[in-house]
Formats: C-alpha cells, structure tokens, sequence
C-alpha cells in the first residue's frame, strides 16, 4: 500500500468501517458497495485489503487487530500477541529499554510498550516503518520510530531483532539469505548485553552460537517460531515453550542426551513439536519415566500415563505388522471406519494407506505407524 493510501485510511476511520461491514455483508461485491458510496477505486480497495487482513489478524492479535495496520507479508511474520507479550516480560524483568531492529509492522514494539519498556523501533524500508508509526499511535504507544540498517544502527540498553525472511520470490528458510542474513546479524549483535532474534522454527542446530539459549516456541501444538537469546539473555542451552489452554508451560536442557531404549509399552507418547525441535525428547522422557522404542524416532512409551502440557499421550491397544493387506482385514474385523492415520520414520503416506484400507464401520481409532527397534509396526491406539 501506498503511504499516501495509508494516510489517506488514517484520516478515515469512517472509511475503514464502512469497508469492514461492506467486506462482512457483500463479499465479493463490497468494492461495488464502496464505489457506490463515492470512494474512489484505489482508495476502496486499500480499505478493502486492510478490512481483510484485519480479520485475518484476529487470530494473532485479538480484538487488538481491528485498529492496527498491515501489510499481507508484514502479518504472516508477525509474532502472535501472547508469544510477543511473553517475551516482552522477559526483557523488562531485566531491561528497562529496547532496540527493536527489523521492526516490520511494529507489533512487536507495542508489546515491548506496553510491558514498560523504551522503545526505539528501526526499520530498513520507510514505508514499513510508516506502518509501525501508525500502529504506534493507533495503540495510543509512545515508540521512536526511525528508518535505518540493522546492521549499522547504534545499540541501546538490550536488542531484539526479527529478521525479514520473505523476499520477491517467497519465504526464505537459508538463514544466510534473510535480510539482514543471519550471520552478519548475529556478529552485529556481540556487542549487545542482552540480546534476542526471532527466526523461523525450523533453523537448524548448526546457526546457534556458542553460549546462546535456543528456544522453541509452539502454541496449541503449533510449532509458531525459535527465538536465539544472547549474551546475559541466555539462561539454559535449549527450551522449549508451550502454551496450552491459555498457560505457558517450559521444558530445559542441554539437548545433548538421549533417551533410552526399549519395548512399546501401554501408552505412546507423542512429544509436542517445540520438544523435538528444541532435542529434549531425553528430558521429557526422564519426566515421564518413558523411552523410545527406536533412537531416531520421537515417540515415547511408558508403562504409566501421566499428564503433560508437553505431549499427546495415546493408550495402545494392540501391535500389527505394517502390512496393509493385513491392516485391511483387521481393521474390518474391528468395524473401525474413521481412523486417524500418523506415521514417523517409516516414510509411508497416510493418504494412500488410508485408500488401500478401504475402511467401513462405525468405530472410530488412531493407526500410528512407526519403527519399533528395526521393524515397521502399526499400532492401534485410542486417546488416553
């Protein structure tokens, strides 16, 4: 959008919600609605997009969404408010000021805000800090915001960086390719104190520091960021953060352990995915007096059920051999016709299983297929 757009809809507030309800009542015709109203095209259908990220933004950012400011690429990398709010606490338990470099949208910076911080936002492009600034306002914050390099930009008391990890052609997942690329960042920000980068969940164990805490951050089982913390910042080696039903819930380690091995016992355990990501399945295990059946595959097994925020637990029924000719007669004999199929380290495809197993019956069950030692097994599993 346009800065002009931009400030075009800042000055509308009557605009954005005339777009909002003809978005929610017309559909596809609210531009007609629009333009029927006087609003001239351009104009219409940036109120238009910005009514329509907005709704989408509800599930990041709550009702907090209907008065802020976005663009398609700035609310697919920015942090869900609860993550956001979370870390913020964390900075101002030791910090009373923030740099906010690579700022985006500046969502992160209310966060920051609102947590009792100093907030100096900067961002490369002026046209995405013109966003922050509106949201800044809009939020009622007071944050300095300023165009400027990352890599050059003077450091305050602490840091937090969120590198840009979209481009032209589409998300970038080699972190040498992120703006600012990952490595210069981090060599920029040796001379922080207390530093923190967001980065895409699935940066590799190879990009983090020496001395860094890594953590990995997965909300209602969805694995939503990894965030390197620096310098005083860093705490323990690995963490992995889950939210659940509205709480927060840590696990901490080293990440260097293993998990023992042994035989599939009554219950399988299924790690959340900020768990396995963070390499503390070893530490999960010794909480829930569990093992792994195969030193490469995530699944725990444990003769007792116990309650955690950090796994799925499942109690299993009974184990067959992977074959699905067999799998087809007994899940017949069984009348199961909804089956949830899921699979680890065997590299079958549930999709085509599922069309082999030609299921009929009014029962219902879960089919995970994995390694137990060497061997492929299905196991037949109800909820725990």
């Amino acid at each position: 959008m346009e800065p002009s757009l931009l400030e075009a809809l800042r000055a509308d507030p009557g605009l954005q919600n005339a777009a909002a309800e003809a978005l929610e009542r017309d559909g596809d015709r609210a531009p007609l609605r629009l333009r029927k109203a006087g609003v001239d095209p351009e104009t219409a259908a940036a109120a238009l997009t910005l009514a329509e990220l907005r709704r989408h933004a509800r599930a990041k950012f709550g009702e907090r969404a209907e008065r802020l400011y976005f663009t398609r690429a700035g609310l697919e990398q920015a942090t869900r408010w609860p993550v956001a709010e979370r870390r913020a606490a964390r900075f101002a338990r030791h910090v009373d000021a923030v740099t906010d470099l690579c700022c985006g949208l500046g969502t992160e910076a209310l966060a920051f805000a609102e947590a009792g911080l100093r907030v100096e936002a900067v961002d490369l492009s002026e046209a995405t800090a013109a966003y922050a600034r509106a949201n800044a306002e809009a939020a009622g914050l007071e944050i300095e915001v300023r165009v400027g390099d990352a890599l050059k930009a003077e450091l305050g008391e602490s840091v937090f960086a969120d590198p840009a990890r979209r481009s032209g052609a589409g998300r970038n997942f080699d972190p040498a390719a992120y703006s600012p690329p990952l490595d210069e960042l981090l060599g920029r920000l040796r001379e922080a104190r207390f530093a923190a980068v967001k980065l895409g969940p699935g940066i590799g164990h190879d990009w983090i520091p020496e001395g860094a805490e890594a953590e990995w951050v997965s909300v209602d089982r969805d694995v939503v960021e990894a965030c390197l913390w620096l310098g005083e910042a860093a705490q323990v080696p690995r963490r992995a953060s889950v939210r659940k039903a509205g709480e927060w819930h840590e696990l901490t380690g080293d990440g260097k352990d293993r998990a023992e091995v042994g035989e599939v016992a009554a219950y399988l355990y299924e790690p959340d995915g900020a768990v396995i990501r963070a390499g503390l399945v070893a530490e999960l295990a010794g909480e829930l007096k569990a093992h792994t059946a195969n030193e490469t595959i995530a699944y725990l097994y444990g003769d007792e059920i116990k309650e955690t925020p950090f796994a799925r637990a499942w109690k299993v029924e009974e184990v067959w051999p992977l074959h699905p000719k067999k799998l087809k007669a007994l899940l017949a004999e069984r009348e199961i016709g909804r089956l949830t199929i899921k699979q680890r380290g065997t590299g079958l495809d549930p999709a085509t299983l599922r069309k082999q197993l030609k299921l009929k019956g009014p029962n219902e069950a879960t089919l995970i297929a994995t390694r137990i030692g060497q061997a492929h097994k299905a196991l037949l599993c109800s909820e725990a």
